[in-house]
């Protein structure tokens, strides 16, 4: 990682301070069958799979298992946890684009921690701003990815 938190003079990270390879861990955060329920409620996905434990048993799943966008949401919040975010989010313009995938699932219980590695770097036509394009992976207790992507950030550059 090529960023010191204690150094920098700003309290903010600017495209600049950031390095493919960058990486950069989260705190983790249990899934739970109330955070099944709340999230089935609030987006109206009551998928059997995720609400029904007699139908989930007889997946090849053998239990329930957590929206993957559930967990793609908790991911989001762990991120914004990060202390990478504290300093990044004073620059941060907006998010341009978002793409994932679940190789595996996340089940009631699991607990899921994030990865965020530093993919890509661009220059944009404008010169007060640049994209970072940031690898995410949510793994679980047993080291499993559950969710990977990359977010592509809009960031304001370092004012000359």
């Amino acid at each position: 990682m090529t960023v010191d938190f204690n150094k920098l003079k700003d309290e903010q990270i600017f495209w600049e301070d950031l390095a493919v390879g960058d990486c950069f861990e989260g705190a983790t955060r249990t899934i739970t069958e109330a955070d099944i329920t709340a999230f089935a409620c609030l987006s109206g996905d009551f998928n059997r799979l995720h609400v029904d434990a007699e139908y989930a048993g007889k997946s090849p799943f053998g239990q329930r298992i957590a929206h993957g966008l559930l967990v793609v949401a908790v991911m989001s919040g762990l991120f914004t946890r990060m202390l990478l975010n504290n300093f990044l989010e004073p620059s941060l313009l907006g998010l341009l684009d978002m793409h994932c995938r679940f190789p595996k699932p996340a089940f009631i219980g699991d607990t899921i921690g994030l990865r965020v590695v530093v993919e890509d770097k661009r220059e944009t036509s404008k010169p007060d701003r640049g994209v970072l394009s940031l690898k995410r992976e949510v793994t679980n207790q047993r080291g499993e990815i559950v969710v990977e992507g990359i977010w592509k950030l809009l960031v304001r550059r370092r004012p000359e």
